[in-house]
């Protein structure tokens, strides 16, 4: 058997995060058992667990500090309450049936402690360690987190400690608003009263870019830590250079042009995949862009399309007897959908809030809107009228300490 858990509770200097292995004392887990006790470290010196002196825990657990311990004082924090709560942890698990207590000799448990030097709560160490372990045991004996918990977690997970939140597009529909402008106390101020919603997207437009540079995007995030900020570069060639420099400024997105090439558009899209961020193909001017999207490698699309305002296509087709059921005026967005199995997209071209309900519909993620929301004399007014078809931002109503496991 091997098994692997991991559990963070409580909060303030005294908080605990266990990490630890369960395994056949003659396998890997025994193996590293066997070596972290034999092989010292200094300021990082393995010990056993015990419930009290002279009495070792079952199955025998290895407590190893991930923290350097620098002092007497330090490790009596390690030492005392931490080795007791780890000890008695475990204890319990057995106790409690998380493992079998018939196999308590053929296991042993690995177990890496954090204990922050600024600690001083003893009784606080105590009871944070003593849950964070006996709930990894319990993660590990149960194979927590399954994939499917993983995956639907990915997107939406905040780190604490990490002190912001990086924004993925995993609940459509969302509101972007391009801020073409080419002033940058302009656009402090329409940012300042843009709500801070997770279902609003901040698009860098191509005249900020070209006027103030790229750097923009990084103005931007200053604004607003957390946003979504797409980088409109409407990029043709060199896309691999434009896109890093976008990245480097912390761009979640680059707007890559439809027109260029189709090896342009393939490295640039291979770019942001390297960097780690979503590439939007840019439609305008582009006539067929179905045909387009077809050439492009399948593991080269585009994380979203941007489609812009064609009613001339849709009477086109009308007149030569076409059926124009799945229509819109931005073209037919299923298809779209079909051929970047899986990707977003997005719909622009003078966009009001009367047209949100018709796009998403037929199928829009991303709603973009420029001129009705900056230029407006009351930007957070305006901003609402188009907040106002969209649902509430996807965890409005989660709770902070929402349970992981199910019950």
């Amino acid at each position: 058997m091997y098994k692997i858990g991991e559990a963070l509770i409580g909060d303030g200097s005294e908080l605990a995060h266990v990490d630890l292995m369960i395994g056949d004392k003659d396998g890997a887990v025994g193996n590293a058992f066997a070596s972290g006790l034999a092989n010292l470290s200094m300021g990082h010196t393995p010990l056993t667990t015990v419930i009290r002196p002279n009495l070792l825990t079952k199955p025998a657990t290895l407590i190893v500090p991930k923290v350097t311990v620098g002092n007497m004082e330090d490790a009596g924090k390690i030492f005392g309450p931490a080795q007791t709560a780890v000890g008695r942890a475990v204890a319990d698990a057995v106790e409690e049936g998380y493992i079998p207590k018939d196999k308590v000799e053929d296991l042993v448990i690995v177990a890496s402690i954090f204990i922050d030097p600024a600690a001083e709560d003893y009784r606080k160490i105590y009871q944070y360690n003593y849950g964070a372990t006996k709930l990894a045991i319990r993660r590990a004996m149960e194979d927590y987190p399954s994939i499917d918990k993983v995956l639907a977690e990915k997107d939406r997970g905040t780190h604490p400690i990490m002190g912001f939140k990086v924004q993925k597009l995993w609940s459509p529909p969302y509101l972007q608003v391009a801020l073409d402008l080419d002033n940058l106390e302009s656009m402090e101020k329409i940012i300042s009263a843009i709500p801070d919603k997770e279902r609003v997207l901040l698009e860098a437009g191509t005249p900020l870019v070209k006027k103030f540079g790229v750097g923009v995007v990084g103005k931007i995030r200053k604004l607003r830590p957390d946003a979504f900020i797409i980088a409109d570069l409407k990029t043709l060639d060199v896309g691999r250079v434009e896109i890093k420099m976008a990245a480097d400024e912390t761009a979640d997105a680059v707007a890559i042009s439809g027109l260029g090439t189709i090896e342009s558009i393939e490295k640039a899209i291979h770019e942001t995949q390297k960097q780690g961020i979503y590439s939007i193909l840019d439609m305008m001017n582009v006539e067929n862009f179905v045909e387009k999207l077809n050439q492009l490698k399948d593991d080269l699309k585009p994380d979203i399309v941007l489609l812009h305002r064609n009613v001339d296509l849709e009477t086109y087709k009308s007149e030569k007897g076409e059926d124009t059921g799945e229509m819109t005026e931005w073209g037919n967005i299923k298809e779209i959908k079909k051929v970047i199995d899986g990707g977003l997209v997005a719909v622009a071209g003078g966009i009001t809030p009367d047209k949100v309900d018709e796009a998403i519909t037929k199928g829009a993620d991303i709603i973009i809107a420029g001129r009705y929301i900056i230029g407006s004399r009351d930007v957070r007014r305006s901003t609402e009228d188009f907040l106002a078809h969209f649902p509430q931002d996807p965890d409005s109503m989660r709770l902070v300490l929402d349970d992981d496991e199910s019950i």
